[in-house]
């Protein structure tokens, strides 16, 4: 049996097995990040940089020679208004500052690359999975100007 480390973050789940679900969770190379990226290399969109920390926020995906930063947000983690997840039962005080500050985080991100003079994409888990070929090719068109 996996012992799971608390590091003092996030409260203690009621729960043992909401520990593991929540311990699962990565951060880098994301299911809805994985399809994206085969979708854009099947379109022929490749050169790109992946989680490249010359940058602030290392994006998801980076065109670095036409100043193209993207990021793949997950639904529940960065609050999608496509899908509207909903909140957790429980440590509803934790969640609501917690999503408030990656919100807060994400938009911060954007602006700092937005006046280096780069172009963000945001991404959601749901568009991904939905539809890959859709977003690839709107990638496509901007990226091919």
């Amino acid at each position: 049996m996996i012992k799971y480390i608390r590091d003092g973050r996030a409260p203690i789940p009621e729960k043992e097995s909401t520990s593991r679900v929540m311990s699962a969770n990565k951060a880098k190379n994301t299911k809805p990040e994985l399809i994206l990226r085969r979708t854009l290399f099947k379109n022929g969109l490749r050169g790109y940089r992946i989680h490249w920390n010359r940058l602030p926020g290392h994006p998801d995906i980076a065109f670095t020679k036409k100043k193209i930063a993207i990021f793949v947000n997950g639904c529940f983690w960065h609050r999608c208004p496509y899908c509207a997840p909903s909140y957790p039962k429980s440590n509803q005080d934790f969640w609501e500052n917690k999503f408030r500050e990656n919100k807060a985080r994400d938009e911060k991100k954007k602006t700092m690359l937005e006046q280096m003079g780069w172009k963000v994409f945001v991404f959601w888990e749901c568009q991904i999975k939905a539809d890959p070929m859709s977003v690839a090719n709107n990638l496509k068109k901007y990226i091919k100007r």
